[in-house]
């Protein structure tokens, strides 16, 4: 089938976003195997130390590591998306992550081959990370360049960033049935590796459905108007006053977030404030009414402003930064669930118009790379730094009461960069076909 041909079947917009949808959450579920794995298998197994705070440190480093080549990726998966199309790019991400994620499911320990399994890792953790820097900003640009109107973009737009919390939910009940089932002593030393390993099914679904999704309209246009930038990462560095506060905007939930999904779990266990199995329920719950609570406030969005929404959100994880961690301190199950799930719905409020948004600011001609280079070092400043920034916050103060202060200051850098970016670039109601815009201009 030709490419124009391909292009004159209409694709109902949310069949776009849905596929998606799916394959944002088998990516992150892979992303986040690492992260519940992190604590308790790779630092004693690939980073043996005297110090179990060193070798916790260096285990969460390699979780950053993730989030530090996410910009990159974006860079360079962003790059290609722009000059060669957005879906291509979809598939090479998605293949990518999958095959690091099974990789390190048979990757041998620090026992049996010494100083190269750490290695191994980092340089998979890095692969992983350079995969879902493009991973992002290519399932946004494809539901929001399918979409017909401003509230559908909006909303359609923020599905695949419901692949994050559902990827959580995945890849911790996964985690929770396997722990259960062997035994602590059984996960720790050979079931960890079961997670990691179904990876494998979970991509082969996710190319079959990526495999049948149409390219995305705007980038067509882009195409038949022979506008395609020859170096879109040089024109994107060349407008900071967009760049700049648009990588801004997620610091604060991005912070929280990954503290709730990384941190806290090691970090409650070790003060024997709940058991593992506890907080990994609470994350359950609380990734579920996250899901829930993004497209809803995508929707708001866009019917008030998307603005509005997204100061909304960061002002709430301001104002609950203290609270939450209070009350997971106290050792109270009531104190932890509510605290988590507020903390929950103020990461979703504060994202769920964040994918039109941040994507809006940029013209077509260099979305993907704009978008995606803007969402990775956000990643970084807020998801790559925040678990170490923790630890060594938790080590020097023994509390959480200087981490939430972190929170609270990372969501005001946030705060300003939202009330800072502009989205001048709404992106054109797509065309049904090309034979049929071929009729009318004659």
């Amino acid at each position: 089938m030709s490419r124009s041909e391909s292009a004159a079947r209409p694709v109902p917009p949310w069949r776009v976003a849905v596929a998606g949808l799916i394959g944002t959450t088998i990516e992150w579920y892979d992303f986040f195997v690492y992260a519940l794995a992190a604590t308790p298998v790779f630092a004693p197994q690939f980073f043996p130390s005297t110090s179990t705070v060193a070798s916790t440190l260096a285990a969460l480093s390699t979780f950053a590591i993730g989030f530090v080549a996410r910009p990159i990726g974006g860079a360079l998966i962003g790059h290609f998306g722009d000059r060669v199309g957005r879906k291509r790019m979809l598939v090479l991400s998605l293949l990518v992550m999958g095959v690091g994620t099974a990789l390190i499911g048979v990757l041998p320990t620090y026992a049996s081959i010494g100083a190269a399994a750490p290695v191994a890792l980092v340089l998979i953790r890095v692969a992983q990370g350079l995969a879902v820097g493009g991973e992002w900003g290519g399932a946004t640009l494809l539901a929001l360049e399918h979409a017909r109107t401003r509230t559908e973009r909006t909303l359609l737009s923020s599905l695949p960033q419901v692949g994050l919390p559902l990827g959580v939910v995945l890849a911790s009940l996964v985690f929770l049935v396997v722990r259960l089932g062997a035994g602590d002593a059984g996960f720790v030393s050979w079931a960890w590796r079961i997670p990691f390993l179904a990876s494998a099914a979970l991509v082969v679904v996710g190319l079959l459905i990526r495999l049948k999704l149409a390219e995305s309209p705007e980038f067509e246009r882009v195409r038949r108007q022979h506008t395609v930038r020859r170096a879109p990462i040089a024109d994107v560095l060349r407008a900071p006053r967009i760049w700049v506060p648009a990588s801004g905007i997620t610091i604060g939930s991005s912070t929280l977030g990954n503290l709730l999904l990384a941190f806290m779990l090691g970090y409650a266990a070790k003060a024997k404030l709940f058991s593992a199995s506890t907080m990994l329920t609470v994350t359950i719950v609380a990734a579920l009414l996250w899901c829930v609570a993004l497209p809803t406030a995508a929707l708001l969005a866009g019917r008030v402003g998307r603005q509005r929404v997204l100061v909304a959100g960061t002002v709430g994880t301001i104002v609950w930064a203290y609270p939450y961690f209070a009350l997971v301190e106290s050792g109270s199950g009531p104190g932890l669930f509510l605290g988590t799930m507020v903390a929950a719905a103020c990461i979703a409020v504060a994202t769920g118009p964040y994918g039109a948004y941040l994507s809006e600011a940029f013209p077509a001609e260099i979305r993907y790379s704009g978008a995606s280079i803007a969402y990775g070092i956000g990643g970084v400043l807020g998801g790559a730094i925040a678990p170490i920034a923790a630890t060594l916050l938790v080590t020097s103060t023994g509390g959480l009461g200087a981490v939430a202060g972190y929170v609270a200051a990372a969501s005001v850098v946030s705060l300003i960069a939202a009330l800072t970016l502009r989205s001048p670039y709404p992106t054109e109601e797509p065309v049904e076909s090309v034979a049929d815009e071929t009729a009318r201009h004659g």
